[in-house]
């Protein structure tokens, strides 16, 4: 048995940890799940844990939580020493990208599409763009209800202005 025959029990519970399990860190994460579990690491003993631990669901739960919280921290730490950056390319490159974004569904609509380019394909790139635009626009408007409610802007708030 490998990491990667106990991914799916694991992703029942801890979905981010399942798949990591399938993937080339595999032997770290299931070290560090069975570490949480109380158990030997190896796959075997994590399997058995979630099988007969009626706790082990609720401890890949938590270790879950714990990940998309850092997660979620790492991404605000990012994009705050984004916008404190020195360089206009650093705070502005998300908007450039939605503007190219925004220009290559225009060359698609207008038919300067690639001919090996397969409907799936392009069916693809265009939710990317749609997933882009969407919270580049949820962004900007979070922004600025921030700014009207508060009378500063969120990037204000974070800088301690």
């Amino acid at each position: 048995m490998n990491w990667g025959d106990v991914k799916d029990a694991v992703a029942k519970y801890a979905p981010l940890a399942g798949a990591a399990l399938g993937g080339p860190s595999g032997a770290a994460v299931g070290s560090i799940l069975a570490s949480v579990l109380g158990v030997e690491a190896t796959p075997e003993a994590v399997q058995r844990a979630i099988q007969t631990d009626p706790e082990a669901a609720i401890k890949l739960r938590q270790v879950e939580a714990q990940v998309e919280e850092s997660l979620i921290d790492a991404r605000g730490k990012v994009i705050t020493a984004e916008a404190q950056g020195e360089s206009w390319l650093q705070r502005n490159w998300r908007p450039l990208l939605m503007i190219w974004f925004g220009a290559l569904v225009g060359a698609h609509w207008l038919g300067f599409t690639p001919d090996n380019l397969d409907v799936g394909t392009v069916g693809r790139l265009l939710d990317i763009v749609q997933l882009g635009i969407g919270g580049y626009v949820f962004g900007r408007s979070a922004e600025k209800i921030t700014r009207t409610v508060s009378g500063t802007g969120l990037l204000d708030r974070v800088r301690g202005h």
